[in-house]
């Protein structure tokens, strides 16, 4: 079927672009949405239409950017496993708790779906060489997606980013620069070579097309939950891209006539070391100021300040939402913890995540009927370097 995609829409000036256009920010500095002829999408793509022999989040092709087919890169990305487990759910008093496992996506992440999307749309818009910065994972997916198309891939990573991910992007063809600082200090490196280099920057929601990639994970709930959302989503939130996609696909969803007007309550969290948006919303801003000497094992928590941060906050207290904080001990004692009771060894992000679940239904923040959706963001087995002290 064919894609809906129509323009692209700065989402604060409401600046236009068409669809054609190699687009990073808009004029003011902000983030770009891809916009679809929903009316006419609702009239040809009904619910009961999503390939579902497509077991990739391109079952829901006509809801995404890319327009050519044949443009469409794939390694397997979306449709992952929404698994309950009983002794984890009777040990945090959360009968109906649900963990989405973004592990079993290429490269191991969550990741993967942004980026498939990104680089599938720089492919057909005629990119020869990639750049962004990376607290791990994505580059990982980068380097994966441009194999896969024949562009030159280039990752600037901070120094302590896990071995094993740094080997994973070279082992892909990537050309890895390792740059003492943090991601924001790599996005600097990015931003000043990219004229001089022919680059096209894939930095998180600094083009329109990663969120696209994520939005997707809402797509896939609200499949597997049969079109009727989950009562709360716990997410761990980086530049909060994947938080910000669910909550832009609920819009589109219910302008589809696929659901209704319930949203999720949505929880965004980060590292106590690292909690730029937490503290935001705690102190009911609608931007948040830059986290200072950002620390935590968990790399993709690691991000002091997010382009996207007004968006992250305004899904946050539209949907009633919270944020909070989980400590470096807690997440790496949640990794040995989780993996005893279900069998997946889950990386630090998504133990913070499932940490929170248990700290909120301790404050009765989550009652025990309600539906409850975890995302554990990538596989552990990433993060050598966190096993060793989760398990010393």
């Amino acid at each position: 079927m064919k894609s809906y995609f129509t323009h692209l829409q700065c989402t604060k000036s409401q600046q236009h672009f068409s669809t054609s256009e190699l687009v990073n920010l808009s004029d003011i500095g902000a983030p770009v949405f891809a916009n679809y002829d929903l009316a006419s999408a609702k009239e040809h793509f009904p619910k009961d239409k999503i390939e579902t022999t497509e077991n990739s989040l391109w079952r829901y092709a006509p809801m995404l950017p890319v327009i050519d087919p044949a443009y469409r890169l794939s390694l397997g990305e979306g449709w992952t496993p929404l698994l309950q487990f009983e002794r984890l759910s009777a040990a945090y008093e959360l009968p109906n708790l649900w963990i989405k496992d973004e592990s079993s996506n290429p490269t191991a992440s969550f990741k993967a779906r942004g980026l498939a999307m990104a680089v599938s749309r720089a492919f057909e818009l005629g990119v020869k060489k990639i750049a962004l910065p990376s607290a791990g994972n994505a580059g990982g997916a980068t380097a994966a997606y441009c194999a896969k198309a024949g562009i030159e891939c280039h990752v600037f990573m901070p120094t302590d980013v896990p071995e094993l991910i740094q080997l994973e992007c070279a082992a892909l063809g990537a050309h890895v620069h390792l740059v003492d600082g943090l991601i924001t200090d790599c996005g600097k490196k990015v931003a000043a070579g990219k004229e001089e280099n022919g680059w096209f920057d894939v930095s998180t929601l600094k083009e329109p097309y990663r969120v696209e990639g994520k939005k997707t994970m809402g797509y896939e709930l609200a499949e597997q939950f049969n079109f009727e959302l989950p009562d709360v989503i716990i997410y761990p939130t980086g530049g909060g891209t994947g938080l910000i996609g669910m909550w832009k696909a609920f819009d589109e969803m219910e302008k589809l006539g696929w659901i209704g007007s319930k949203r999720p309550r949505m929880v965004c969290v980060q590292a106590s070391g690292c909690a730029p948006m937490v503290r935001a919303f705690q102190n009911g801003a609608d931007a948040a100021t830059p986290w200072e000497n950002a620390q935590t094992e968990a790399a993709g928590l690691r991000v002091p300040q997010a382009v996207g941060d007004f968006l992250i906050l305004r899904a946050l207290y539209e949907s009633e939402g919270t944020a909070l904080a989980i400590s470096d001990a807690e997440i790496l004692a949640e990794i040995k913890k989780i993996g005893q009771l279900t069998g997946l060894v889950v990386c630090p992000e998504g133990a913070a995540a499932i940490k929170a679940a248990q700290i909120l239904r301790q404050n009765d923040w989550l009652k025990p009927d309600e539906n409850v959706v975890v995302f554990n963001t990538g596989s552990g087995l990433k993060y050598k370097e966190a096993l060793h002290i989760a398990l010393s």
